[in-house]
Order: structure tokens, then sequence, then C-alpha cells
């Protein structure tokens, strides 16, 4: 294996974390593995990042992706965190296996991690292996590259290797190394692990960090970590109402899967809802449905309101003062949530000019669905069609076991388009297209893909799937129309697992 000071130039590394505080993280390069095949290289994040695709391609590209090289600028390290698990406090958790390489800056000018997930132990795998197997890499592919083109912040994936050896978890399974990328891991949990030790100086450097990094404008507010604070809590109202729009099942909503740049992060049990229904679970270790798609809005808070414990020393240096000013800004989530909930509903149902019962309207639809099984994802898209003419109603109507249920609704729904005045039909239609997407990555095809790759190494399923995804708001041709329909019954997926 090559040093750092020989191998390649593949990443332009600029590493603000590694200036920190050696307390915040500890050192270690990835551990090598056996074979490294690249299976994967998203080639436009990749030119996005700055980065070349062919020599991210190349044998000694790929070396790097797979943990066997550490680039040139590399200052590879596991971040430390802590976090609340299905409402559990463990003090350390930290970065068990994966490892971050450095930081680039992409063609935005926004600054992002480069990490690699399954990279081998470090010292918070807490006796794990530190590897991942292929499928659930597979799955973070899929799932983290649909949301991006959804529109949804998330973190990215930008390469899959397969590294030639074998994991143990129930069965022995193919490995994998995925390369991950995001405005940063930072997590609600990496608050948590200083603010249990009441390291308040490390807190500090953290906070100004991200204040740096993410948050700049809070910087000349006359309280800081209070502008941090808040702007957090309107990022992450701002991100859940957007998963509830297209009925997206984080799965796993511990304080260590909170990124505190406000993307989506940490893709293990994680579903799409077929048919609606608030509450609905996937995640095979979440028995008593915490984290069910309706529950998001409030656990979200409840961890908003763990990152505002932890900044309570920075807050205030009176205890009381600072209880006081944590819970102003948390008294903001639920209004900041509703406005953007209430907006992208508006825009799901085509209405261009708010009213007051718009919710009510919207949620008159949503409990019809919960009683007549009717699919999520088709039932908004094929909306559209019933926007331009009542004649598209049939669209809508066969998704219900009881068509008539939607009837009464309908006549409600066009009183209302009515009452917006002289909008174009194409303009209306443009604005509901844009808000409901005909694709999104159901179970039972995300399964089908995995399976095929892993138990036959074919990942030509794969490949169809995420091509598709990447156009969520097209039409998808007939020829591939089975990506645009529910599963039948016998093709439903009921549990997703979490990999680890």
């Amino acid at each position: 294996m090559l040093t750092p000071t020989e191998a390649i130039d593949v990443f332009p590394f600029d590493n603000s974390y590694a200036r920190l505080p050696e307390r915040l993280f500890a050192r270690l390069p990835p551990t090598p593995v056996a074979a490294p095949r690249l299976i994967r290289l998203n080639e436009a994040l990749a030119r996005h990042l700055r980065l070349d695709p062919d020599k991210l391609a190349s044998p000694e590209g790929v070396a790097v992706l797979a943990g066997n090289r550490v680039p040139q600028l590399g200052e590879p390290l596991a971040m430390a965190y802590a976090g609340h698990q299905f409402g559990a406090f463990v003090p350390q958790l930290g970065d068990g296996r994966a490892i971050l390489l450095g930081e680039v800056v992409d063609a935005d000018g926004i600054r992002r991690d480069i990490q690699l997930k399954g990279s081998g132990p470090t010292p918070f795998s807490r006796n794990g292996d530190g590897r991942a197997a292929l499928g659930p890499v597979l799955r973070e592919y899929i799932v983290s590259e649909a949301m991006a083109a959804l529109g949804i912040p998330t973190t990215r994936s930008l390469a899959v290797v397969t590294t030639g050896e074998t994991v143990r978890r129930e069965m022995p399974l193919p490995g994998a190394v995925l390369t991950r990328v995001a405005s940063s891991h930072i997590r609600v949990g990496t608050f948590q692990y200083f603010a249990v030790r009441a390291d308040v100086d490390a807190l500090r450097h953290l906070a100004d960090h991200v204040i740096a990094r993410h948050y700049p404008e809070a910087t000349g507010a006359v309280n800081p970590y209070r502008a941090l604070l808040d702007q957090v809590i309107a990022r992450q109202a701002d991100l859940i109402a957007r998963w509830l729009h297209v009925g997206f099942i984080h799965g796993v909503m511990n304080t260590d899967n909170m990124s505190i740049a406000g993307e989506t992060i940490d893709y293990g049990p994680c579903a799409f809802m077929d048919s609606y229904d608030p509450a609905t679970v996937y995640s095979s270790i979440d028995s008593v449905g915490r984290y069910a798609y309706g529950n998001q809005p409030r656990i979200a808070l409840w961890n908003l309101a763990r990152l505002a414990e932890a900044l309570l020393q920075l807050l205030d240096e009176d205890k009381d003062n600072a209880v006081q000013k944590a819970n102003e800004a948390l008294n903001g989530f639920g209004a900041r949530f509703e406005a953007a909930y209430v907006e992208g509903l508006r825009n799901k149902l085509g209405l261009l000019q708010p009213q007051a019962d718009d919710l009510s309207l919207a949620q008159g639809l949503l409990d019809l669905m919960a009683k007549n099984g009717a699919d999520f994802t088709l039932t908004f898209r094929n909306l559209g069609e019933a926007a331009a003419s009542p004649e598209g109603d049939a669209g809508v109507r066969n998704l219900f076991t009881d068509p008539t249920a939607y009837d009464a609704w309908a006549e409600a729904w066009r009183r209302r388009l009515a009452d917006d005045g002289t909008v174009a039909v194409h303009e209306r239609m443009s604005v509901m297209r844009a808000a409901n997407p005909g694709v999104i990555p159901r179970n039972h095809l995300v399964e089908e893909a995995i399976s095929a790759a892993v138990d036959n190494n074919d990942f030509t399923p794969f490949e169809e799937l995420i091509a598709v995804l990447a156009r969520p708001y097209e039409d998808v041709p007939a020829t591939l129309a089975r990506y645009a329909v529910p599963p039948r019954p016998d093709q439903v997926v009921r549990q997703t697992f979490c990999g680890t």
C-alpha cells in the first residue's frame, strides 16, 4: 500500500474539522480491504465536487475509495458523538465504521465532507467490525440519490466499492464501502457528547465551527449561539415537512442521526410509504412506532430540545436565562413546521392563493386515503390530471377501496380551486407536477435491486432503478411503467433493517 505522500492527488482537500481540538475526533486511517472493485461512481456528483471522474475510476482512485490508500491531503479521522437512541441516552457513540477523509469545496462554493462508510473499526466501534454489507450500501445509494433528485436536503453518495471480503450479520454477506458526501457530518449528538462531559471549551469550538461553516449570518447576532439554535430549528422544521410531502419515513430518528446542517443523514431502515397511513413504521427495531411517519415532527422537536439542552451553557451564563432562551427558540418550531407543511400541501393540491382552511381540506383527503388504502404518491400525482379536467378523477378514484369516498371531497376541492380566480390550467398543473413525484424508491423495487446484486451479482436492476429515480417528476415511458405503480400484495415489503 502506498503512503499518503505517494498516493495520487484524487481529492483537493482542505480540512477544517481536522483543525479543531483533537478531543473532537480520533485520527486513524481506513482499514484496507482485500480486493476493491468499483460498482458505481456518481460521475455527475464528482464533477460538481470539482473532482475528476476518470481519476476516481482508475485503479489508484478505487484504492482511495476503498480505503486502501490515503489521498495526499487526506487527514482521516473518526468523529466523536453521543446520542439518544430510541429515547435512551448513550454518552459515547461516534463514527464506529466511518472515516472522514477530508473536505472539498464544490462548484457552488460549499464545503463538503468526503467520508468512507464501512471502512473498518475505529475507537468508537463498540466491538463492531467497522464494515458494511453490500445491501445496506446500495440502499443508501439509491435512497439518498433519490432524495437529492426530489429536491430534499440530503447527504449524497459518490461511489460504491465492493471489498472482496465477507461481513457477518445474520448470515455471511459481501462487504462494501460507500463514499458519502455531506455538508458536514456534525450531529445533534456531537454537541451532546461534550455537554455531558461539561466540556464548555469544546462546545464553544464546535459551535463556532458550525456557525462559520453553516450559519455565518449568526456571527453578527447579539447572541450568536441563540441564533445558531434558531436556524438549526428552522432548517429541521423545513426538512421534516419535506419528508412528509413525499411519504418518507426515516426509521431511526435518534439524535445522533440528526444533522446540524439540516440534511437527511443515515439511511438505515428508511422507506417510502405506499398506501397512506400516518402510523406506518418499517424499521424492524422500532417496535413501538416511536419513529412512525406521523410522529416525525414531534420527534424532531424532541431531538431539538436535546440540542438546546446541550447549548445551555453557551446561551447564557445564568441557567434560568439560558433555559428561557432555549424554550423561546423551541417554541418557534411549531409555526415554522406548519407553515412549511401547509405550503407544500397547497402545491400538491394546486392551491395557488392561500386560504385559512387549506390545511383542513388537505387533511380531509389524507383521512380518506388512510381509510381507503389509497397510494400516497399516485393519489397526489393523479390529482394533477383531475385538476385539468373532471375526466381525470378516475385515476384518483380507482386508488380508493371505496371510490365514492373521493367524490364529496373532490367537489369541495374544485370549489376551492375556483376560489383561486383565473389561474391557467397549465400553470396549476406545472405547480402540481413539480410538487408530486411520479416515482419514488418503492420498497419492493429497492429490495429487488439489492437482491439481484447480492444474490446474483447482477447490478442491472440497481442501475435501471437509479436512472428512473433521477427524474422523479417526469412521466416514465411505458416500458418502465412498473416503477410508477404500487406493489402487488405479494410484493409488499413490511420491514426494513439497519444493516449494522
